[in-house]
């Protein structure tokens, strides 16, 4: 595998820069980029890059073509991947994904398990709401306001799919996931009435 950049050292503690070593996507060989720890932070393959003042540290990981730009912070177990672009004062940490076309932007903070992924547009903590499945598998799963869209699991998919798919799985699972998805719509339907935000349920 080609590298394409190399790490120099920077005035960030524990922290270096990424300097270009070949032309890529929008970078050219010699530019300079925003700060890693290692070279595990940034994969070497796709156009992945870090741009401006954006960090990437511990066990983050940033590839496929995956933009990091402005003061964005990726840290903890986070992965950002695809065709994601996370910019401004955004910080992904935790478990956290972001992938497909999702952008994260301006002072939003993407944590715990939370998965941003497909269309989705995130501005700020109130575009998204993380659940837990508290009666069989204990995973977590995600709805994003932008498209009004949830991932569960292989799961992507409208509130409507996500219930005819879980009562194909069985009647507590599709009764649990009914009576949440109702929950989001009530929440929707509030905001559209009053024009008012809902508290962050993140």
């Amino acid at each position: 595998m080609e590298k394409k950049y190399i790490l120099i050292p920077s005035d960030q503690k524990g922290l270096f820069r990424v300097k270009a070593l070949r032309d890529f996507s929008f970078v050219k060989k010699g530019d300079v980029g925003g700060y890693v720890e290692n070279d595990h932070n940034l994969s070497h393959e796709g156009n992945a890059w870090v741009y401006e003042n954006a960090e990437v540290y511990e066990n983050a990981e940033v590839s496929g073509n995956a933009c990091i730009s402005g003061n964005a912070c990726i840290s903890g177990n986070a992965w950002v991947y695809e065709n994601a672009w996370v910019f401004g004062n955004a910080c992904i940490s935790g478990n956290a994904r972001v992938y497909g076309n999702a952008w994260v932007y301006d002072n939003a903070d993407i944590l715990g398990n939370a998965l941003i992924c497909g269309d989705a547009i995130v501005q700020s903590n109130r575009d998204y709401i993380v659940f837990k499945n508290w009666w069989s598998s204990g995973r977590y799963f995600t709805w994003t306001r932008s498209n009004n869209m949830w991932k569960v699991g292989c799961f992507y998919g409208t509130g409507q799919e996500l219930i005819k798919k879980a009562y194909s799985d069985g009647e507590l699972s599709g009764q649990e996931y009914e009576r949440i998805v109702k929950y989001v719509e009530e929440i929707r339907q509030e905001k559209n009435n009053n024009g008012k935000e809902q508290p962050n349920l993140t």
